[in-house]
């Protein structure tokens, strides 16, 4: 699906985001049901509560061995002040670092 659009998000989950972020990277679920998002002006979806979104155009992408690489052109991006992104590091979630 990324390979064929125009478009993606990247959403950098809040602190408080931590099963969310646990259940997009759990296998054989459906990631989306039940979260609130609302559609970006490509339709990306945009998940509500996170930190920061980038609404990027796909404009390039590179094959690497096994791996794609996407490189996108950010085109419009927020992002709420004070809250802590959620962070991932050595197997751990951390949530004490502001943005």
């Amino acid at each position: 699906a990324l390979a064929a659009g125009s478009h993606y998000a990247i959403n950098v989950l809040a602190a408080d985001q931590q099963a969310l972020a646990e259940r997009f990277a759990s296998r054989g679920v459906d990631r989306f049901a039940g979260v609130k998002y609302a559609l970006g002006v490509a339709g990306a979806p945009l998940i509500e509560g996170a930190v920061a979104t980038f609404e990027c155009f796909n404009r390039s992408r590179y094959d690497e061995g096994d791996h794609v690489i996407f490189v996108g052109e950010v085109e419009r991006c927020a992002h709420r002040p004070g809250v802590p992104p959620l962070l991932y590091h050595g197997g751990r979630f951390y949530t004490e670092h502001p943005l």
